[in-house]
């Protein structure tokens, strides 16, 4: 492995994915850089909800590779990739609506410690988990709220318990779906923060479409168009793209 193969925790080559003929994405090289935050923006449609359903394998390549801390996934499936510490967050809030605030992120340690979903362990068992789940709490600003149930949070503070249980998992690679969407000002910065925090010791993958987010947030950015890589670089460099300013007339995202 060359050094700069070592210093990426993905590497993709020639990604391609064609439904009933169309492609949704088309070979797509990339790498990530290790301890990074790298970006995928690009109009509705460019692929980029597609490309992260490739690299997680929730479908499956029509063509080219998938690498993973150099090893070949491309045909792995998801569950052995999360096991790898590849871990997703997705658009829509994931929790346990009527477990409390403290449960849920209890749940998600269960996983790491062999233990997943034995929901019949008493209190006292479990309670080894209370520190890392007081941790993980205060890390997103829920610790006033572990006691609450999970169903009753307002959106955005729905998202930063969703986003306490992804990180219960200590994945070496996050991928955020959209994690700002639909916050209010507050929630974002809050999200804001919490992202750039956790980026210190991961790496992060977002497909975001706050650009001001983005712009803050991002070491390196790819913009997608219709599948195919428009441009990439540090956002002063795709911002001032004349290709990726003429992809964007009619419509951020």
């Amino acid at each position: 492995m060359t050094r700069a193969a070592a210093d990426n925790i993905v590497e993709v080559r020639g990604l391609t994915k064609r439904f009933h003929g169309f492609a949704a994405v088309s070979n797509v090289d990339l790498d990530v850089r290790r301890r990074s935050v790298h970006a995928l923006i690009g109009p509705n449609g460019a692929g980029k909800t597609t490309f992260f359903n490739l690299i997680t394998k929730v479908h499956q390549p029509s063509e080219g590779s998938i690498r993973f801390n150099g090893d070949d996934i491309t045909n792995e499936d998801p569950a052995h990739v999360a096991r790898r510490g590849m871990v997703r967050s997705f658009q829509i809030s994931a929790i346990f609506p009527r477990m409390t605030v403290a449960e849920n992120v209890r749940i998600a340690l269960q996983r790491p410690k062999g233990i997943s979903f034995h929901f019949w362990r008493s209190d006292s068992s479990l309670s080894v988990l209370d520190d890392r789940v007081d941790e993980l709490l205060a890390a997103v600003g829920l610790e006033q709220m572990r006691d609450k149930t999970a169903g009753g949070l307002p959106y955005g503070r729905k998202r930063a318990l969703e986003f306490a249980t992804t990180l219960a998992l200590d994945p070496e690679l996050l991928l955020l779906d959209e994690p700002t969407s639909g916050l209010g000002t507050e929630d974002v910065e809050r999200i804001a923060a919490l992202i750039r925090s956790v980026s210190a010791n991961r790496t992060i993958i977002m497909v975001e479409h706050n650009l001001s987010i983005v712009a803050r947030l991002a070491d390196r950015i790819t913009v997608l168009a219709r599948g195919k890589i428009l441009a990439e670089g540090t956002y002063s460099e795709v911002s001032t793209d004349p290709r990726v300013i003429e992809a964007y007339i009619g419509g951020d995202e």
